[in-house]
């Protein structure tokens, strides 16, 4: 694990509650400002962090620029508990299971909360040590649009079906003991980072 100077990263006090929403957001749009300010309500966070990662290990193909991807998404989420950040290329982490292993070490103290779209658990059995993201802390699965049966009859959603909780104890899931998910239903926008790149909305690559 690299030694980085302590300003260099993300601040959280003491006791404070966390979510960690993580992904490429190639490019960012109004679908992840939406499922994060539901979050921030329906789950109680302190903040919610944007892991902006240099690239995402399932995929072929090679995201836009972090740079061009994080001043996007900057521009795009304003909220003084949300904070966009490269942790994953500071910390020097490929796999999600590895960035919340060094995070779990740098933050004692703080409570996290991974939180993740519904189509992401539907096929979150084929990411790397899975199993072990699901033991160490607490999953909130926040719904998109014609995922829900996907999701919930899923790999992960079968094999911890008896550590999901209901989803009217969500504000109740930071301090839950992993595993512990649930599923948060909430008025959906049928947006997706790969139909904005589809369309040629997205010029990132090119920045």
């Amino acid at each position: 694990m690299p030694v980085l100077p302590r300003h260099a990263l993300p601040f959280a006090p003491s006791g404070a509650t966390v979510g960690l929403f993580g992904g490429s957001f190639d490019p960012a749009h109004e679908g992840h400002v939406h499922v994060t300010q539901h979050a921030l309500r329906r789950l109680q966070l302190d903040q919610i962090w944007w892991l902006v990662s240099p690239q995402n290990p399932l995929k072929q193909s090679g995201p836009a620029p972090l740079d061009a991807r994080l001043m996007q998404a900057r521009s795009l989420m304003r909220h003084p508990r949300v904070q966009v950040t490269p942790v994953e290329a500071q910390l020097g982490t490929r796999y999600t299971a590895d960035t919340l292993r060094a995070l779990l070490h740098l933050y004692p103290g703080r409570r996290f909360v991974w939180i993740m779209g519904a189509d992401n658990l539907a096929g979150f059995h084929r990411w790397d040590n899975w199993r072990l993201i699901m033991e160490s802390l607490p999953i909130a699965v926040v719904a998109r649009p014609g995922q829900q049966l996907r999701a919930l009859s899923s790999v992960a959603a079968r094999r911890y079906m008896r550590a999901r909780i209901p989803e009217r104890s969500a504000p109740h899931l930071s301090v839950a003991r992993a595993p512990a998910w649930c599923f948060l239903t909430c008025p959906m926008r049928d947006i997706s980072s790969s139909g904005l790149r589809a369309k040629g909305v997205w010029q990132g690559a090119d920045t």
